[in-house]
């Protein structure tokens, strides 16, 4: 059988109507956002600090309790490192096991929102000060390890299924 130029052409124009990179999960690029980190882990956890995301640690203290293990609404701040001079904030979504945490956030591809996002404690003694976080693009975890202050517990549990919808529709 013999295929024609048109058929060519119409196979490989088809061939870019896959489906998009899901929303959620490991393999999600997430939803576009002009929002940074910032606002947005203050908006779906509820801790009103302000300020580049490297300052929250500091500025937490006497405000919200600060903890070296994760816990569903807590914000994980991650300090400034290499290129991320104003650090990053992202907000726990699920407990994993002891290593393992999933978080949404802002911005760790630029313009994206992620959920469902991989984090992993490889701290040398398991205390959260450092992190390998999932990419999606290479769909594996990151090489890089990023230095972090903690978690900063908000001061209510939060239902932060409920909030990332609410912010989703916005």
């Amino acid at each position: 059988m013999r295929i024609g130029w048109p058929m060519v052409i119409v196979v490989l124009g088809l061939s870019g109507c896959g489906t998009s990179p899901p929303r959620t999960g490991i393999n999600a690029y997430g939803q576009r956002t002009n929002l940074s980190c910032v606002p947005y882990a203050r908006a779906v956890s509820g801790i009103a600090l302000t300020g580049n995301a490297w300052t929250w640690w500091h500025e937490a203290a006497g405000r919200y309790t600060r903890s070296h293990a994760p816990a569903v609404g807590a914000v994980l701040v991650l300090r400034r490192h290499g290129s991320m001079d104003e650090g990053h904030l992202a907000v726990v979504t699920h407990i994993v096991a002891s290593r393992e945490i999933t978080v949404t956030q802002a911005n760790w591809l630029p313009g994206r929102i992620e959920h469902g996002q991989p984090v992993f404690d490889v701290s040398p003694r398991n205390d959260w000060t450092l992190v390998r976080v999932w990419y999606p693009p290479t769909r594996a975890l990151g090489i890089t390890e990023y230095p972090a202050d903690g978690f900063i517990l908000p001061t209510a549990p939060q239902n932060v299924a409920r909030l990332e919808a609410t912010l989703a529709a916005r």
